[in-house]
């Protein structure tokens, strides 16, 4: 099954697409902001995915890396806002016009009615990619609950945001686990908590009119970096600072989250995926600088 992950990966060397805007092989400075020590994860360099600064209302609102071969995002990277956890219901949902062969805005947009196969659909899912998807919904990998800003919250409702979840596995044990991170964070770190979320593809796809569109998680992972954090929190919350990790199984029986060391889960995606054996998450796996020390 490693194979077919890693094949199907490695086709994303030969495909090109259109790059405009902020879907650039260099973050902008205002994009890095959402990095910690503004430096992506290491270990996916040599494979053709697109980085995209993610622009809300002409403002940067955090990092995807997408696969513009399997319509689905790698990763998100953004910063973790403290928050009440409400949802923002009222968004439509949007696509990435910088993946589409004519763009003329840096800021994703609403879905027009009567889009044309060939402005959306090469390199991004659009909806109707979805709509006959019943075991799966669209899942967020940077989650609303944990921005702050209405117009952050808005910013998650793009498709190069989510990927094909397992409803019970999204809506029961995935969902509390980012209940759990919002909390933790929320009450224990002091400073900027820098949040990576991506992805385990399992070789199977959501297919429209017969034809193989979305790429199936099998796994989904998230890691987060918060080196400013409260040193007199209880021991159980404690030891999971400055940084710590958890992955989860997209299936419908079986569900479980499993924390572990943010070490542990590069071992593991080193073991699952298509990174390479120098993948690292989070610079010096978060290690405090000698600064913060002091």
């Amino acid at each position: 099954m490693a194979s077919l992950w890693a094949q199907g990966f490695l086709l994303v060397t030969i495909v090109m697409t259109a790059a405009r805007g902020s879907v650039e092989k260099e973050l902008p400075s205002e994009c890095r902001a959402f990095l910690y020590m503004g430096t992506p994860p290491v270990g996916l360099e040599n494979h053709s995915l697109q980085k995209i600064c993610q622009r809300y209302n002409s403002k940067a609102r955090y990092v995807t890396l997408y696969d513009t071969t399997n319509h689905v995002p790698v990763y998100s990277a953004y910063v973790f806002k403290r928050s009440d956890g409400e949802k923002r219901v009222d968004v439509p949902w949007m696509y990435e016009p910088q993946l589409s062969t004519m763009s003329d805005t840096g800021d994703m947009q609403a879905f027009p009615r009567g889009y044309m196969h060939r402005n959306f659909e090469d390199a991004q899912a659009v909806l109707d990619d979805y709509t006959n998807a019943v075991f799966y919904e669209r899942g967020h990998l940077n989650p609303d609950e944990h921005q702050a800003d209405p117009d952050d919250k808005a910013s998650t409702y793009t498709l190069t945001n989510v990927v094909p979840q397992v409803r019970e596995f999204s809506t029961s044990v995935w969902k509390v686990q980012e209940h759990i991170v919002r909390r933790r964070l929320n009450n224990y770190c002091r400073g900027t908590a820098y949040v990576v979320t991506g992805i385990v593809t399992s070789g199977n796809m959501i297919r429209r009119h017969n034809i193989d569109r979305v790429a199936v998680p099998k796994y989904l992972w998230s890691a987060y970096c918060c080196t400013d954090y409260d040193h007199n929190a209880p021991f159980g919350e404690r030891y999971k600072f400055p940084a710590f990790a958890h992955y989860g199984l997209n299936e419908n029986e079986n569900n479980q989250v499993l924390e572990l060391s943010v070490k542990k889960l590069e071992e593991f995606l080193q073991r699952s995926t298509f990174v390479d054996k120098n993948f690292q998450i989070f610079m010096d796996d978060c290690v405090q600088p000698p600064s913060a020390l002091h």
